[in-house]
């Protein structure tokens, strides 16, 4: 693609410009891409190349649009989506129908569902806006990538050339109608109050809620911003030659260095990103001049140039090998696989742009080019409609094999069964969605607000007694337990839980966590609640410190309430997914990987706490996740873990027995007396 300059703005539809190739900046897009993938596949690190696109960008979609107003005089809405999705389509479908292919094969089964989900999302971009909302998910946020999670990036591309379209458009409008003497004043200000605006967002919202700003449209609307202003001001712009050297060669190095300097997955888009877009100001305004020693002889090349046109699909495929690579052998690639792979994206990328892109984006009838992307589409939803009959069928067949003998889950230890671990359930695809009730119904907590949602189950009128499920995912985990434990009894249950929130003194008290935390307290001093269950250790905590807090917290209300506890000792924990070690390896070498490590540091507080603390009720059911003294992801042919820390619906349920012969310990007198 040809890059153009704007000269000069004028008062008529027509908008006077000089057109100038930039080979730079298409070297540009090749170094962005290739430190992506460099980054992603040696180091396992964010790069910020991505964000180099989008200035890119906003660059490339600004000379494009001015150029369409200066040739027509005017910007229509048709012309303008049917030439994007000629360029972007093409790739996207073909890309995305070679992962469904191969995630028959090659893919685990816990992440395709996964990978469905983001597939469809990324076909119509909005893949962005899915991982946001997976990041933001306590209980999701651990789950493995996917080989189309990259694709977060094209969905925001896409989102902002719409955005784009409505500003542009506003601004024709009003060339038009208020005969405006100077429009580039006024389309300075306006993207220079969309760049402030935006960038000042995105510092806020990556103070509060990082992983959210991280994936959203409106965080990175600057970044585009900066690369139109960039295009608009560039021909104004006179940069010395010697300084135009000096910011050419200093602008690569910091992007280079980027990711080496900054943890970029954690930090952006604050302003920490104002370092590579600082980096790709320099470069592209060192492009002005023309020198021997300048970065433009490099990035201008003849070589870089070739592959800066397919740097699009090297940023797509990359991204897709690795993963494969890594689910099926092994996690970060040597030098020699690692290069194998950028040299195989490149060659994907070539092959791919001159064989299915161009045909359909040169095309000259429009009517034939959207007859070949339909036809992509329809191959899209037959392989996605597949797979998701092929996973359901499956998953049938196994429940048809359940049954309490052959899948016992924890009363396996309890009545000392030997059960052969054949076709443990839930089946690897599900067993990441194998969630507890309250989590999939609304009664949860969200991590956004300090309410309390009160979720009733059980008896819900005439009931005898009311137990209530407090604290944070690590008790509600222990729901399905508990609900199995009510069933045939006149026990109300309520579920008073939020993710990543324990029930303890330890939160500031103004803060989201602490209010909560204030708020249960609230309602359970005036509410008909006779026992509190919460767990009161953190396997992965050194610190007695944190396990007091959740003790002072259950004793607080104790004291104050009347309101009797059962403490719960945490399940160990893993510093890896067992899941993925399940499904990358086998149980044999996953069982290895989990005794190899401590898993409960709570050991030595929990047997002093069981000693001193005689007003609460407690249960430790951790031998219940070892057998023989063996910890195993798989007990009583149900697997145990859905990530590394927190169990599956259906190995909780298991202990539905092992409650309900506490609870009713516990409220023997009041289910005598009510």
């Amino acid at each position: 693609m040809n890059e153009r300059n704007i000269k000069e703005l004028g008062l008529q539809k027509r908008i006077d410009i000089e057109s100038k190739f930039r080979p730079e900046i298409e070297g540009l897009r090749v170094v962005a891409a290739l430190l992506v993938a460099i980054y992603h596949i040696w180091f396992n690190r964010v790069s910020g190349g991505v964000d180099v696109f989008f200035v890119i960008s906003g660059f490339l979609i600004t000379t494009s649009i001015i150029s369409t107003i200066n040739r027509t005089g005017e910007f229509k809405f048709l012309p303008y989506v049917t030439k994007l999705l000629k360029r972007l389509l093409p790739s996207v479908l073909f890309i995305l129908a070679v992962v469904l292919i191969l995630s028959t094969f090659l893919l685990p089964e816990s992440i395709l569902g996964k990978t469905i989900r983001e597939v469809v999302a990324s076909m119509f971009f909005y893949q962005n806006w899915q991982l946001a909302i997976s990041s933001t998910d306590y209980l999701d946020a651990t789950q493995m990538k996917s080989p189309v999670e990259h694709f977060w990036a094209l969905s925001i591309q896409g989102q902002f050339y719409l955005i784009w379209f409505v500003l542009f458009s506003f601004i024709l409008w009003m060339m038009n109608k208020y005969q405006i003497k100077s429009i580039k004043t006024v389309i300075n200000m306006i993207l220079g109050v969309l760049f402030v605006t935006s960038l000042s967002y995105s510092i806020y919202l990556t103070e509060v809620n990082q992983p959210w700003a991280y994936f959203i449209t409106m965080t990175r609307v600057w970044e585009f911003a900066l690369g139109s202003l960039l295009c608009i001001n560039l021909s104004a712009i006179r940069v010395p030659k010697w300084i135009a050297v000096i910011i050419g060669w200093l602008g690569l190095v910091g992007l280079i260095a980027t990711g080496i300097l900054f943890n970029v997955s954690q930090m952006f888009p604050g302003y920490i990103a104002l370092w590579p877009m600082t980096c790709a100001l320099f470069i592209v305004l060192s492009g002005t001049q023309d020198t021997r020693f300048g970065l433009k002889r490099f990035l201008g090349s003849k070589p870089m140039v070739k592959l800066g046109g397919i740097a699009f699909g090297i940023y797509l495929w990359h991204w897709v090998l690795l993963e494969f690579y890594r689910y099926n052998v092994q996690q970060t690639p040597g030098l020699l696989m690692g290069s194998l792979i950028i040299v195989s994206s490149i060659a994907l990328s070539y092959l791919m742009t001159e064989w299915i892109e161009k045909p359909i984006r040169t095309a000259t009838v429009n009517q034939i080019a959207f007859k070949k992307l339909e036809a992509m589409m329809g191959v899209n939803i037959l392989l996605i409609g597949s797979l998701l009959g092929m996973s359901y069928m499956q998953e049938q067949e196994l429940k048809k094999q359940v049954s309490s003998d052959r899948y016992p889950g924890a009363m396996a230890i309890k009545n000392a069964l030997n059960v052969s671990e054949e076709n443990p359930f839930p089946s690897y695809a599900n067993v990441f969605n194998d969630l507890p009730l309250v989590h999939t119904d609304g009664s949860n907590q969200g991590l956004k607000d300090s309410d309390v949602k009160v979720g009733q189950y059980g008896k819900k009128k005439d009931y005898k007694a009311t137990i209530a499920l407090v604290g944070s995912s690590h008790s509600e985990q222990w729901f399905g337990a508990l609900h199995e434990a009510v069933k045939g009894t006149d026990i109300r249950l309520i579920n008073l839980t939020r993710s990543g929130t324990r029930f303890s003194t330890g939160y500031e008290p103004d803060s989201l966590k602490g209010t909560w935390n204030q708020n249960v307290l609230d309602y359970l001093k005036d509410a008909d609640v006779d026992l509190i269950i919460s767990h009161v250790t953190a396997a992965d905590a050194s610190k007695d410190r944190i396990h007091q807090q959740m003790i002072d917290q259950m004793q607080f209300v104790k004291d104050e309430y009347g309101i009797d506890g059962l403490a719960l000792r945490d399940n160990p924990r893993y510093d890896f997914n067992v899941l993925e070690a399940l499904e990358t390896s086998s149980i044999e070498d996953t069982t290895k990987k989990m005794n190899a490590q401590d898993n409960q540091t709570d050991e030595a507080f929990w047997k002093n706490f069981e000693k001193t603390n005689k007003s609460l009720y407690k249960m430790d059911l951790t031998r219940y996740f070892h057998v023989k003294g063996e910890y195993r992801p798989v007990i009583g042919n149900v697997v145990i873990y859905r990530d590394n820390s927190h169990m599956t619906n259906t190995y909780a349920k298991s202990f539905g027995p092992l409650f309900k012969e506490k609870i009713t310990e516990v409220l023997s007198e009041k289910l005598g007396s009510k």
